[in-house]
Parts: C-alpha cells; structure tokens; sequence
C-alpha cells in the first residue's frame, strides 16, 4: 500500500513539474498560478502545496528539472581536455540555454535573492567553481579561483539577458564570443605561456604560481590543518598582490 501512495506521489511530482514547465513556456510566469496547475495537472491543490511547500517550491522544482534535462542533452560537450575550452563550452551553454528556456532562466538569475538561490543557480555556479579550480591546477589562472569565478558568472549572466532583450530575427551572437574572449585574457594566459621562468613576466608567473598552490591545496594531506590554513592565507596575500 505504501509503495503504490508513494509511486502515486511522485507521479503527480513529475506530471506537475511537467504542466507547470509547459505552462511557463507558453505564458511567461503570469501564466502560472496554483489554480491554473491543479487543473492542467488533474491535481487538488493541496495536493501541490504537499509535494512543493509554496509556488516558490514548485518554481524551484521546475527550474531545477528543466536544468537537469538541459545538461544531460548536452553531456558529451562538456568533455573537454583543455580545463579552458570546458569554460568555453560551458559558457555557450548557458548562453544556449537562456534562450532556448527564457521563463526558466529569468527564474534562475533574473531576481537574485541570497537566501532563496534557486538550485539549479548554485549547481551551475558549482560546475563554474570547479572547472576554474582545473585552470588554476594547471598554472593558467591570474587571479584567484573565486575572482575569476564571479567575473565569469557575471559576464555570461549579462550578455544572456542582453541577448534575451534582443529580438531574435537581429540578435548578433558573436557578443556573446566577443565578451567571452575578453573575460578569458583578463584572467588566464595561454598555454604555450605556462611555463615556471621568473625572467618573463614575473609577476604574473609569482600570482599563477600563488593561485595554482592554492587549488591543490586540499591534496596536502601531509601538513596539519593549521599549517594549511596559514599556507592558504600566504597563497591568498601572494595571489591578489596585483
């Protein structure tokens, strides 16, 4: 008995993230009203306030659905070799996917609240961190890992809602490369670059150094907490001594 209630609930889960999904793609988030759910669904209402809490629950649940998919259809691009070209690819995604889903996206990003992140917003935020982290491993980053993941996440985040602005007929796409480019030399060098000689452009080399020590810094498994801390502090100082 409790297996078939529980398989009843999830049914109703996916056949109302589903709805509602459909709902906001063809009439924006106006369109999207408990009321309206329910009988596009088959559902009571209650039945929506149990499996989501809130319209905000709901809208989380769909957001977070609709991300999910999205990913998973473009899996095998992010399988890149070069940390940089991930950042690459991820970056067109996103930008793909703000147009392809704008309801969605405006969900996601489009009133920022610290407390009440969407969660599909903080997994891609996620995936960003630690693909910046692979750069930093690597000796390519010149800032910190956080500086360059904020940079990132800002930029693609306005060049999306610039396009979205755009009618579709004349949108220009290559802003969307153009800016990209410009966020990547501010904050990497090029490969054939990464080399460890002080006598080229030192600085630099003394703060990719500084943010490389400080991604595989977890690794030190043979110093104590403390003493990684300190380390953590000095690579920090050296990092942002631009």
């Amino acid at each position: 008995m409790q297996n078939s209630e529980t398989t009843a609930s999830l049914n109703s889960h996916d056949r109302i993230v589903r709805v509602t999904a459909h709902l906001l793609a063809n009439g924006g988030l106006e369109s999207v009203s408990t009321r309206a759910v329910a009988e596009a669904a088959g559902v009571q209402v209650p039945i929506i306030y149990r499996l989501f809490g809130d319209m905000r629950g709901l809208l989380n649940a769909v957001v977070s659905h609709g991300f999910e998919v999205y990913l998973e259809s473009k899996r095998e691009r992010l399988a890149q070799h070069d940390p940089v070209e991930e950042i690459r690819h991820g970056w067109d995604m996103h930008v793909e996917f703000g147009l392809l889903n704008p309801a969605l996206y405006r969900l996601m990003y489009g009133e920022p609240q610290p407390s009440k992140e969407v969660p599909a917003a903080l997994k891609a935020l996620a995936i960003l961190r630690e693909r910046v982290t692979q750069i930093a491993a690597t000796g390519r980053l010149l800032v910190d890992v956080e500086s360059a993941a904020q940079m990132l996440h800002a930029a693609c985040r306005g060049v999306t809602f610039s396009l979205l602005e755009i009618d579709s007929a004349v949108r220009d796409l290559t802003l969307s490369t153009r800016v990209r480019e410009a966020i990547l030399t501010a904050i990497t060098r090029p490969a054939e670059a990464n080399t460890l000689d002080a006598t080229q452009n030192a600085p630099s080399q003394l703060i990719s150094t500084a943010v490389a020590l400080k991604a595989l810094l977890p690794n030190a498994h043979s110093l104590t907490s403390g003493e990684r801390a300190l380390l953590s502090e000095w690579l920090d100082r050296l990092s942002l001594s631009r």
